[in-house]
């Protein structure tokens, strides 16, 4: 093997390792991402049920009050037409 050659194949073989290093980290910069893309998403997610679990008895508060002034409403429509006849 001449000099050159063996200069070329050194070359190659760290250019090989080097290359492999960033692949590894590549790699693991992708998993870190990946892991907290996934947490992200679990706050956020978790978050929004957290509020609704929270605001739900101020929501079924509000949803009965409508109920009931829909009554009311379906009440005074009936006396009314009831005065008509």
């Amino acid at each position: 093997m001449s000099p050159e050659e063996k200069r070329l194949l050194e070359r190659s073989v760290s250019l090989g390792e080097e290359n492999n290093k960033m692949l590894h980290s590549m790699r693991r910069s992708a998993r870190w991402a990946s892991f907290f893309r996934a947490i992200y998403w679990i706050l956020i997610i978790g978050s929004a049920v957290g509020a609704y679990y929270f605001i739900q008895p101020y929501v079924d508060q509000m949803v009965n009050v409508y109920s009931g002034a829909q009554s009311n409403l379906n009440d005074v429509n009936k006396i009314i037409q009831s005065f008509k006849k």
